[in-house]
This record gives structure tokens, C-alpha cells and sequence, in this order.
């Protein structure tokens, strides 16, 4: 059952992707962008992969929370032990300044937990993918899987996740959103500054900079700024697969899910899990 979860979300990604570049290629596309009650965008292209998306995944018994869906109400939802959260265009402002870091994310989610999680870069064709069963991998040129295709086959040519000595040991990396450089963050930053002799900051857009926690390639994420949980939710599965855990800032309890409050408390990720 977790392949085949894997397997659709997999291809509700990549379906979506094709969506979201059929608007982001047209050179008369004007995006359609709208404003939602909070002043952030909403494109044609959230709407069309929101469509796919959901549609792909009718195909099993679980509801879809989803950022551009219907928000149903938490006396609903609580019912909801199993469910998928998804983020059809996460990185919105990205895609509008064609910039190419936006991302599809879909997680599947049980009792409050990311146990699956997909996200897939459509400019790069990249596709991180996760079970807590079967681990987290990272495929790169990738626009579809066949009928016949497997999430076996797609792990054989898949890089396992982290990376192995793929970073510069005496460098301490913290990646930091590029929009959310605020005064906690920094202070963060200096905190690091004086306990690792080198410390390097990179900024990157929507879920990759929990994707670069997943790969090793950085030490920690912190966020002190508002996310909602379908920001989070794939990212944090593939951090998990990948043998890391995403914190609510200050403690040792992970990010939980389908909460009353769907905006998430701030958090750190980091690429191994704290020892209890």
C-alpha cells in the first residue's frame, strides 16, 4: 500500500508539473493572477494543478487538504486520521518572477504524521520522492511515468537520500528562505556564528530548502516566520525518510498535522534526528 501511495502521488506531481509549464511557457500567459484573502497570488496554474491533482488522487479513499481547495471546517477534518495535504504551486511568487524555484508538494499523512511525501521541481524536472518504509530518493530528468512503471524501478535510477560525503566537513551550511530574513533568523545565525568555525548561509525558494536538509547538504533550516501545513508537510516526509526530523523551535516535538490551526509554529529542521 505505501508504493502505490507513493506511486500516484508520484504521478499526480508530475501531471501537475506539465500543467504549471503549459502556463509558465506561454509567452501570452498572463498567470491570471488573483489575490487571496491573506494578499498572497493565486494563478491559473495553482488552479490547473489543483484540478490534476485531485483528480489523480480520487483513485484511493483519502481526503485532500489542499491549499487551493475548499477549506472545510476543523469539526470535519478531525475525523480525518488519514489524509493527503497538498501544495499544487508552492512558491507562487517564484513562478510570477520566473525565477524556476517553485515546486508541487503532496503528502500523505497519518494521525498528524507526513509518512509519504512528493515534491517535484517542473523548470529542472526533478523529483524528490519518500516513504517512511522505503526511504527518500532524488530522480532528476524526469516528466512522466508510463502505466507500466513502478516505484521500484523509479528507486533504481533514483539517488538515495542524503548524499554521502557530498559536503565540506569543516562547513556548517544553514539555509534560510530568501523572503523571510527577519531579526529571529538572524539571530539564529549568530548563535551558529559562534559555535562553528564556518558557517555558510544559502537562500532558496519554497521546499527546497527543506529538500537540501533532506540531501545533507545542509545543517539546519530554521524558520521562524509563518508557514502553513501544506508548506511543510512534503518536505518534512522526505526529511524523515531521509533520516531527519523537522522541530517546533525550541522543543523536541516534530511539526504536527491537520491541526484546529493549520498555520504551523516556527521550526528547525535538521538532517539527523535529536537524540532523546
Amino acid at each position: 500500500m505505501n508504493e502505490q501511495r507513493l506511486y500516484m502521488a508520484i504521478q499526480a506531481a508530475l501531471k501537475a508539473g506539465v500543467e504549471i509549464m503549459n502556463v509558465y511557457t506561454d509567452p501570452k500567459a498572463d498567470f491570471e493572477i488573483e489575490r487571496k484573502a491573506d494578499n498572497s497570488p493565486l494563478t491559473i496554474a495553482d488552479k490547473k494543478s489543483h484540478r490534476v491533482i485531485v483528480e489523480e488522487l480520487a483513485a484511493l479513499p483519502y481526503p485532500v487538504l489542499s491549499e487551493e481547495g475548499k477549506e472545510m471546517p476543523f469539526d470535519q477534518r478531525a475525523k480525518w486520521n488519514e489524509l493527503w495535504i497538498v501544495d499544487p504551486l508552492d512558491g507562487t511568487k517564484e513562478f510570477i518572477k520566473r525565477n524556476g524555484e517553485f515546486t508541487v508538494n503532496i503528502a500523505f499523512v497519518r494521525n498528524g504524521v507526513p509518512e509519504t511525501g512528493v515534491i517535484y521541481i517542473p523548470v529542472k524536472q526533478e523529483l524528490y520522492f519518500a516513504d517512511e518504509k522505503l526511504g527518500a530518493y532524488k530522480l532528476k530528468d524526469i516528466a512522466s511515468v508510463s502505466s507500466s512503471d513502478s516505484v521500484e524501478n523509479l528507486m533504481t535510477h533514483a539517488e538515495k537520500l542524503p548524499y554521502e560525503n557530498e559536503k565540506q566537513q569543516d562547513e556548517f551550511l544553514i539555509v534560510a528562505s530568501r523572503s523571510h530574513m527577519n531579526e529571529d533568523t538572524e539571530h539564529f545565525i549568530a548563535e551558529m556564528e559562534r559555535t562553528h568555525a564556518f558557517v555558510k548561509t544559502v537562500s532558496k525558494g519554497s521546499s527546497l530548502k527543506l529538500c537540501l536538509v533532506a540531501e545533507g547538504l545542509a545543517d539546519v533550516y530554521p524558520r521562524f516566520a509563518p508557514t502553513m501545513e501544506w508548506d511543510t508537510a512534503a518536505g518534512h516526509a522526505i526529511v524523515r525518510a531521509a533520516g531527519g526530523e523537522v522541530y517546533q523551535a525550541g522543543t523536541n516535538v516534530p511539526l504536527l498535522y491537520n491541526k484546529e490551526n493549520l498555520l504551523n509554529p516556527w521550526f528547525i529542521a535538521y538532517p539527523e534526528k535529536m537524540k532523546q
